[in-house]
């Protein structure tokens, strides 16, 4: 397992919130947090159809373009009797010609397990693929995951995507019911941080 022992890191993603959170996850570092949109550079096609080859991707971009380590994430929800679907096109089910609509995702889903006519409780499991990459093409993965089940219908009104159909497992409220606070340790994002933090860089002082 390589270490991270720079002081600079690119994040490969031009989503503002997203960039954030993993300055403020790797603030007790010291590391000085770069975006990939921050410095000019394309969002790369993600061409594959594992979370881990699209996270590999925008991470190798970026570290080829910076000359700097540089971390990605790919994420999505996967839904057992939809057979893992929607998966690595979890955004793609939200895509119109106006942007993205969630409301419109999470009704496809639903309508599908119908169609299906698929048992209770229908499980699910949130996961997020983490990669750092290095100029020299070295990379490290990390995956972490949320188990629940999609419910129906959708409920709360706080995060983002599918969080008011997924219920995590243990909790009575979906990720959309819960408030910042209390959904950020149950997420697959948190769950694959804290393999990468362990891996590179829980020895920095």
């Amino acid at each position: 397992m390589r270490k991270f022992t720079g002081n600079d890191l690119v994040v490969a993603s031009h989503n503002a919130g997203k960039i954030r959170e993993i300055g403020k996850l790797l603030e007790p570092f010291g590391i000085n947090v770069k975006s990939a949109g921050d410095l000019g550079f394309e969002e790369p096609d993600e061409t594959e159809d594992t979370f881990a080859g699209n996270a590999r991707i925008k991470a190798h971009f970026a570290a080829k373009s910076s000359d700097l380590p540089a971390l990605s994430d790919d994420s999505g929800i996967m839904v057992d009797a939809l057979d893992g679907a929607p998966g690595v096109y979890t955004a793609d089910w939200a895509e119109t010609d106006n942007g993205r609509d969630f409301v419109m995702a999470m009704t496809k889903v639903q309508t599908l397990l119908d169609d299906k006519n698929a048992a209770h409780p229908r499980k699910a499991a949130f996961v997020c693929t983490l990669c750092i990459a290095w100029p020299d093409g070295h990379d490290e993965i990390f995956e972490g995951r949320a188990e629940g089940q999609v419910v129906w219908p959708m409920r709360g009104e706080n995060g983002f995507g599918f969080d008011p159909v997924f219920q995590p497992e243990g909790h009575d409220v979906t990720f959309g019911e819960m408030k910042p606070e209390e959904k950020a340790p149950l997420t697959h994002r948190a769950a694959a941080f804290r393999l990468l933090v362990d891996g590179c860089f829980g020895d920095l002082s």
